[in-house]
């Protein structure tokens, strides 16, 4: 013992480590190969077929989902909606709008389809009617118009107070907006969602007096019953709360203040309106004591009538058995006779209180006002009367 020393102790510590790892080590090897487990090569086969068979259902039913879109299948109740194609369009969107009214489900599909079959050369500007019975071809068929185009160009219209329904579907094919058997057409069986419409008549003048005179831009073969829509619109928006409630606070409805108004319209020389409102509305209560007897006696209304009619008015002319003759006929015609501006439906609404019955035409074109006939009478045999 006395012979040992610090350096032979630590020479046998590092042998025996040595030694106790190496009878150790083959142990762990055997530990770990003993965990090891093989996978059953049926199982494997079943398991691939499991995944292959669930990756081809998904892509069957992707599929099916994807052509039951394409060709319309199973959209349930059918339904149609409207939709507008405006300049600036583009497949995103209309695609985008198709979607929003039900009439698609994968906006990224359509897409692909109308690029595949170049829809943006067919698909025009317009309104169109379309249902969710329609597949994508039909859908972008419905959508085509002569423009074929989501670029166009436009004409700026002006239509003049006082022109008829006629008269204003005439203007808008001459600039091109669409033509004239269209519109005529629109104008006689289109439906319009406006309640003073008139959608079981299938006459023009069903229209008269709502298409509002202003200056419109259109689109050159414009969808007809949109442009039509937008006149009765503008319309709509003129009146507004403020005017319908005037309306109905008085003993008259809006088809009949619009009939005064075209009346008024056809009749003034452009700044006596409030002046022959009030002596239409005199007329209109005059049950005799003034010698009217509720005529009108506006012969604009018998033109209205003869819409053909050339040069001066004829006895024979005044025989004509209608509605539209005021001089047969007592009170309001059945219809506007034109579409009146503001200034006259303002005036239907708030004539000016006055004794007046009659009025004549004078050689200074301007009209004079009589309280009864006998002095109207005498203005007329003078040589102030302008005719």
């Amino acid at each position: 013992m006395a012979n040992y020393k610090n350096g032979d102790t630590a020479s046998w510590d590092a042998a025996q480590v040595r030694h106790s790892q190496a009878e150790r080590r083959p142990q762990n090897k055997s530990t770990r190969r003993k965990k090891r487990r093989r996978i059953n090569p049926f199982l494997a086969v079943i398991l691939y077929v499991l995944i292959v068979a669930a990756a081809s259902a998904t892509l069957a039913g992707v599929g099916w989902l994807l052509a039951s879109d394409l060709c319309a299948f199973n959209r349930g109740e059918k339904t149609t909606s409207t939709v507008e194609i405006s300049a600036g369009d583009t497949l995103n969107t209309v695609s985008d709008k198709l979607h929003e009214a039900g009439l698609i489900r994968y906006k990224w599909f359509f897409k692909l389809f109308a690029k595949v079959t170049k829809a943006e050369d067919k698909i025009g500007i317009g309104t169109y009617e379309l249902n969710n019975d329609m597949d994508y071809h039909a859908l972008i068929s419905g959508m085509r118009n002569s423009s074929g185009s989501m670029s166009a160009d436009t004409v700026t219209v002006t239509i003049p107070e006082g022109y008829t329904v006629s008269q204003t579907i005439r203007l808008l094919a001459e600039k091109g907006v669409n033509s004239e058997e269209k519109l005529l057409e629109a104008a006689k069986t289109a439906d319009f969602n406006y309640d003073f419409i008139d959608n079981e008549s299938e006459d023009v003048s069903r229209l008269e007096g709502f298409l509002f005179p202003d200056t419109y831009e259109f689109y050159v073969n414009h969808n007809p019953k949109s442009a039509l829509e937008r006149l009765i619109n503008n319309f709509e928006q003129k009146m507004g709360e403020d005017v319908l409630e005037e309306v109905e606070a008085s003993p008259y409805s809006l088809k009949e203040i619009v009939t005064i108004a075209s009346l008024i319209e056809k009749e003034t020389d452009g700044s006596d309106q409030a002046m022959i409102a009030s002596v239409i509305y005199n007329r209109l209560a005059d049950t005799g004591s003034h010698g009217t007897y509720r005529m009108l006696q506006i012969d604009a209304a018998l033109l209205y009538a003869l819409p053909d009619h050339q040069g001066a008015i004829t006895s024979a002319d005044l025989e004509t058995d209608s509605p539209y003759n005021l001089r047969k006929y007592a009170g309001l015609p059945p219809t506007p006779i034109a579409n009146p501006g503001m200034a006259s439906i303002n005036a239907a609404l708030y004539p000016i209180t006055s004794d007046y019955y009659y009025y004549a035409l004078g050689t200074d074109h301007k009209h004079h006002y009589f309280v009864d006939y006998n002095s109207f009478l005498n203005f007329v045999n003078s040589d102030l009367y302008g005719g």
